[in-house]
């Protein structure tokens, strides 16, 4: 497809393009980021290289232009752009007795921007994931809080509680659990719970969308956890049946990509995050993955 016009901010932005451990063992990537094609690839050691494919040419091997590249959490990210910024901290990563699993990478014929606001919302628990993430008849979503940082970067939803039927492989009862939201970027969110093993730490799911087209992406997943409970092919299995169940959903939604107008904002009490994340994309003028309001 031509290359869309990409607004300043997802082009200064840090996208997730690739698991380290795919890429080491692979030795290359060749996928596609805001609409073109890009090539990430091994060196040596923990040494990496991005570049934009060459007219004419294909990517990589100095064909293209060198593109910012940070190793970070696990992932590969790249900024198409000059970054604006460093990469969000996620600071349970490196925690001792913590497990950082890769949970996987999910393509998804929707914009970035549904992904994660798919991700935000609480009240499909009960009827995606029943057995998992929820169950009826426990479908309420209470009140619960949520702001933009003081700086604009951020979103932060607390208080966030909702009946979980089951927290992994292991776990055969169900539970009251209270999350917190937090949205890092654009197109990077993730939750944190109180660890089932040791409650005074949270377990992370983290969801790094990767927006390769105005209406596609691919999702990469990471969980870090305290977790003596289930080995790591235990908890990959785990998350991936929960983002199965979503991605048939996710894809039958349309528009693919994300609607801005606060005219298409249902007014619920557990899409409030989804209407604040809505509003805060329009605030910082992206438009890549999205319907801005007007339009």
């Amino acid at each position: 497809m031509d290359n869309p016009v990409i607004d300043a901010d997802t082009a200064s932005s840090w996208h997730a393009v690739s698991a380290c451990e795919d890429l080491i063992r692979s030795g290359k990537v060749d996928t596609r980021l805001l609409g073109q094609q890009i090539c990430v690839e091994h060196v040596k050691d923990q040494r990496f290289r991005a570049s934009t494919k060459a007219v004419g040419g294909s990517a990589g091997h100095g064909q293209g232009r060198d593109l910012p590249l940070l190793s970070r959490y696990g992932f590969i990210w790249v900024c198409m752009g000059a970054p604006a910024a460093d990469l969000f901290e996620l600071k349970e990563y490196a925690l001792p007795g913590r497990r950082n699993v890769n949970a996987g990478t999910f393509g998804v014929r929707v914009s970035a921007a549904r992904a994660v606001e798919n991700f935000l919302d609480m009240g499909h628990f009960a009827f995606v994931h029943p057995g998992y993430l929820g169950d009826e008849p426990f479908t309420e979503i209470v009140e619960y809080n949520v702001e933009v940082t003081g700086d604009q970067r951020e979103i932060l939803a607390t208080e966030c509680k909702s009946f979980r039927s089951r927290r992994s492989d292991a776990d055969t009862a169900g539970s009251n659990i209270v999350y917190t939201y937090r949205v890092m970027s654009p197109f990077c969110s993730l939750l944190t719970m109180p660890s089932q093993v040791d409650p005074s730490q949270s377990d992370v799911v983290a969801i790094f969308a990767q927006p390769m087209e105005q209406e596609s992406c691919r999702v990469h997943m990471l969980l870090s956890v305290v977790d003596n409970l289930n080995n790591d092919g235990s908890i990959r299995r785990f998350q991936q049946t929960i983002f199965g169940q979503d991605k048939p959903i996710l894809e039958n939604q349309v528009p693919r990509r994300l609607p801005l107008d606060p005219r298409s904002e249902t007014p619920i009490r557990a899409d409030k995050s989804g209407i604040v994340y809505r509003r805060w994309l329009q605030q910082k003028g992206v438009t890549f993955g999205v319907i801005p309001a007007g339009s």
